[in-house]
């Protein structure tokens, strides 16, 4: 059970932080500063909990490994369970702190994910699809056999920040359906109705990645330590 509850606390600390940075700060730091805060926050996680878990948290992630062999489906369950137990947790920490308080939420909806103002649904399905294959894949990439490295954590971390320097502008960059859930049940309206595209484009994102990473790197017959 380490490992599920390593991947619940991940997850809400990622939520928790790196959305709740733009929730507090949006208007202060810009949405390059939650790119990093972002990137930062999953770069620590790496480390904190990577020999713990894989520091998963996020789903697409969990669905990449499970397709690449990784991880057994038993595993990626209860991975999903604690990563959207965590989201939400994470959420519902966000929302009773600019609750009935002094603290604003600066994005207006706790956060969420949501198109439409810059990109259409396609466009939403599109970007959140290949941001997802890069982050997937990135991960498949460095902790794998072959490309492991003992600075899996920073290369994960930083093309993190990266995703959300693209995505920020357009979705809000979910990337994780986990991530996309918890603001999304509590905002309600339009991103808890859009909500759909943050879970399948993700996944779709996380499958390609599954694909296309032992094309170049070969399958691995057995799992791999994930440690990062």
């Amino acid at each position: 059970m380490r490992a599920f509850w390593a991947e619940l606390l991940g997850t809400f600390c990622l939520v928790f932080f790196a959305v709740g940075s733009a929730v507090y700060g949006i208007d202060t730091i810009g949405f390059v500063g939650v790119a990093f805060a972002f990137g930062l926050v999953l770069l620590a996680l790496a480390y904190a909990i990577g020999p713990i878990s894989g520091c998963h948290v996020n789903p697409a992630v969990t669905l990449g490994a499970l397709l690449a062999g990784r991880i057994g489906a038993g595993a990626a369950v209860q991975y999903w369970i604690a990563q959207f137990i965590g989201g939400i947790l994470g959420a519902a920490l966000i929302k009773f702190m600019t609750t009935g308080g002094d603290v604003t939420d600066q994005t207006g909806a706790l956060g969420a994910n949501d198109y439409g103002a810059t990109v259409n649904l396609g466009g939403a399905l599109v970007i959140e699809t290949a941001l997802t294959f890069l982050l997937v894949f990135t991960v498949l990439a460095v902790t794998g056999k072959k490309g492991a490295t003992p600075v899996a954590g920073a290369a994960i971390g930083l093309v993190l920040a990266v995703i959300h320097l693209v995505g920020i502008p357009l979705t809000g960059t979910s990337v994780n359906p986990a991530r996309s859930l918890g603001p999304a049940l509590f905002a309600g309206g339009a991103p808890l109705e859009h909500l759909w595209v943050f879970i399948v484009a993700p996944l779709v994102g996380g499958l390609l990645a599954a694909v296309v990473q032992p094309l170049l790197y070969g399958r691995e017959r057995t799992p791999v330590a994930e440690n990062v």
